[in-house]
């Protein structure tokens, strides 16, 4: 009797994740400023993950939809293009719309390994096992981390396709953008593509009501955010006091969301040695989601040294999907 081989699974943890300085940091760093600011990356503990999963599930959330209605139809022709055998997905969460490429990796019969990079263990290890079932022989090596810190963990490899999905590139300010780019660049070998999803300009009533649902599970996702200073920090933020805050920034090209602060308070939070005040209807930012034209990706692109190899977009023109390389 033939004895099955064991799962082909690594998780990867970099040690700056599992302490708190990273996250110290981050947050003295941004409860000091002006404008009071905590980056969107703490929206993910388990629950973020499962409050964001429910939103790409709203009417009003098309940008899920529209990604995953291009990479079904055109996931066979990027996974040709590129020639790719590994897949590297950089905010992986549960792969859910990467099975499109994955499914046509494995059907050309090139998937030979899949490497998630999140910053929530959780959900790197359900994944992993999840799709180790479902492609048996696939190699899986996670990675659990920040990518503004540890990319450097990524395994090298060769026909790589780098994806950054979700319009994620997004919530990063212009010049880290700009940085990011310039990391991913220098990781990628002359065999390896990019693949990034980038939401579009569009009409501000169609931007607004993405990250104002009816059913209040964006302004929950939100307030996650105080629950994962509080958890990480010994922080005593009360969720309740906040109200969320979403509007488009037609100058910058990007919607911002806020949390506004119902009543003057402080707050302590212990693990970044620091208390802070809030005045009553102080906000502070948790989040960018800036909106492209292909004109602007290409500027990005073409200045940190990359080339656009192609541009997608759904049938409305709301979402793109953009290829590049180092050629």
């Amino acid at each position: 009797m033939s004895v099955a081989a064991e799962p082909d699974i690594r998780i990867e943890r970099p040690a700056t994740v599992a302490g708190t300085d990273g996250l110290a940091q981050d947050v003295r760093a941004g409860l000091t400023r002006e404008l009071k600011e905590l980056p969107p990356k703490l929206f993910y503990d388990a629950r973020g993950s499962e409050l964001f999963d429910r939103i790409t599930t709203l009417p009003e959330y098309y940008p899920c939809r529209a990604e995953r209605e291009i990479l079904n139809r055109r996931a066979p022709e990027i996974v040709a293009e590129s020639e790719a055998r590994e897949l590297v997905e950089l905010g992986s969460g549960t792969a859910s719309k990467t099975r499109a490429l994955l499914y046509a990796m494995a059907g050309a019969g090139s998937l030979d390994r899949y490497v998630p990079f999140d910053v929530d263990h959780s959900v790197v290890e359900r994944c992993a096992a999840e799709l180790v079932e479902l492609y048996p022989g696939l190699a899986v090596h996670g990675v659990v981390g920040d990518f503004q810190r540890h990319l450097g963990c990524i395994p090298t490899g060769d026909r790589r396709l780098f994806a950054f999905l979700g319009g994620t590139i997004g919530n990063l300010h212009p010049p880290e953008r700009a940085a990011f780019l310039l990391r991913v660049r220098r990781l990628m070998g002359p065999t390896d593509q990019l693949l990034i999803g980038t939401d579009l300009v569009k009409d501000r009533e169609v931007l607004e009501a993405a990250y104002n649902d009816s059913a209040g599970v964006t302004a929950e996702f939100n307030r996650n955010v105080l629950r994962v200073v509080n958890d990480g920090l010994d922080a005593n933020f009360d969720p309740a006091a906040f109200e969320h805050v979403a509007f488009f920034d037609e100058a910058n090209s990007w919607i911002e969301m806020r949390l506004r602060a119902r009543g003057a308070q402080t707050v302590r939070v212990n693990g970044a040695q620091l208390e802070v005040k809030f005045s009553d209807g102080e906000e502070m930012r948790t989040e960018i989601s800036a909106k492209f034209t292909r004109d602007a990706v290409e500027r990005e692109l073409e200045a940190v040294g990359m080339v656009l190899d192609g541009f997608h977009t759904d049938e409305n023109g709301l979402f793109g999907l953009v290829t590049a390389s180092t050629r």
